[in-house]
């Protein structure tokens, strides 16, 4: 199988009817169907939806990449929508892009790794959101209502911070135990 074929969408009628990436036995509006219910979710934790969508359709693609034709198609949205989409992701560390070898044309991954990369990439936003709120602690005052509020949020960041190191060591290990190395 080329690397274009099992980076392709799900195309109907290009590899036989209901060809997902290369494998048969997913048809397009089954792999459809789990891109729009996935993205749902992840539009109702925070994320926009386009993002959501392009996100959802790479995690989908066995070989993890698509290029912006490929995304457009499978989500029939348009290449501004594609780019503003993987831009947002590339922010936040949940795809890269790539050169296609040969070839001017880049194809956006998701990695196995996107959820860890996407936390331990938060530690600089919760560093500065700490900043924020203890200047905000320090000029509403600790003993007043809104101040005891922020210090309480404050005090959380700080803990999820000293949490998170360790709670990724433990995720890298247990990975490792369900995936091996990788």
């Amino acid at each position: 199988m080329t690397e274009r074929s099992e980076g392709a969408h799900v195309r109907a009628g290009a590899n036989g009817p209901g060809a997902a990436d290369g494998a048969s036995a997913r048809d397009r509006e089954t792999v459809s169907r789990f891109v729009e219910h996935f993205a749902a979710q992840l539009v109702e934790a925070g994320m926009p939806r386009m993002p959501a969508r392009v996100f959802a359709a790479l995690l989908a693609a066995d070989a993890g990449a698509l290029t912006s034709a490929e995304l457009g198609e499978q989500l029939q949205i348009s290449p501004a929508a594609v780019s503003g989409a993987v831009r947002y992701l590339a922010q936040v560390h949940m795809v890269s892009r790539e050169r296609e070898p040969g070839s001017r044309r880049e194809r956006y991954r998701v990695h196995g790794d996107q959820w860890y990369e996407a936390l331990t990439n938060r530690e600089a936003v919760l560093k500065r959101w700490e900043d924020a709120l203890r200047d905000g602690v320090d000029t509403l005052g600790p003993d007043t209502p809104a101040g005891r509020r922020l210090a309480e949020t404050l005090a959380f960041f700080e803990y999820l911070a000293g949490e998170l190191d360790a709670l990724m060591e433990r995720w890298r290990a247990h990975r490792e135990q369900l995936f091996g190395r990788g």
